[in-house]
């Protein structure tokens, strides 16, 4: 009958053999460390940071000037006697702009190495005009005898507001037969390319969108 310290040193060997297997099978297979910290990247592409904080970006001012001649007359009645003509020259401008406020997570898209992106925005806008009131005035008004009358009882005849309200419909109509868009376009992409540089940037394509019809 083997002895107490024999069966002893059979039970180590056969433990030493086990662990031995068992270092060899975790050694033939590449487990990893299952507690090994993992990064996820979920930071936001800064230019596109910049871009929202901008909301609006005005691009491109136009002056514009322009005669409003408005003639109104009473059918059957000579002008002099009822009638009026008011020549009002009106002085103003139009931005263009483009509007930064809305924009979504895929209008800038980064390469992987950070030194291109490609930016699409929303078509350029015009703005509604701004009629400058100490460049603007009555050039000439001319009115029938029952107006004058009418003046001189009362009634209003230097309200220019519709004037002013015409006179901003023709400024915004000749900002529309402009080039402003164009320059707004021009504009932005030299802004965005000095804005992309200072964060590391090389490369910028800055693409719009089709306007609205």
């Amino acid at each position: 009958m083997p002895s107490k310290s024999r069966r002893g040193l059979v039970k180590a060997g056969v433990a030493a053999g086990a662990v031995g297997l068992g270092v060899l099978a975790v050694g033939s297979f590449d487990w990893g460390n299952p507690f090994a910290p993992e990064q996820v990247d979920r930071t936001t592409t800064p230019l596109l940071v910049s871009l929202a904080d901008l909301d609006e970006y005005h691009a491109a001012t136009g002056s514009f000037q322009v005669v409003v001649d408005i003639e109104s007359d009473t059918p059957y009645v000579p002008s002099v006697i009822s009638g009026e003509r008011v020549q009002f020259l009106a002085t103003g401008t139009v931005d263009a702009y483009v509007d930064f406020a809305e924009l979504g997570p895929d209008a800038v898209k980064l390469s992987e190495d950070g030194n291109s992106a490609t930016i699409t925005l929303p078509a350029p806008q015009l703005s509604e005009a701004r009629i400058d009131p100490d460049e603007s005035r009555v050039l000439d008004r001319d009115r029938g005898l029952l107006d004058r009358v009418g003046d001189a009882l009362g009634d209003d005849p230097t309200d220019e507001s519709a004037l002013y309200s015409l006179a901003e419909e023709r400024l915004e109509s000749s900002a529309v037969d402009s080039d402003l868009l164009e320059r707004a376009e021009d504009g932005t992409r030299d802004m965005l390319t000095s804005l992309a540089g200072s964060l590391g940037v090389e490369d910028v394509t800055v693409e719009f969108e089709p306007a609205a019809d």
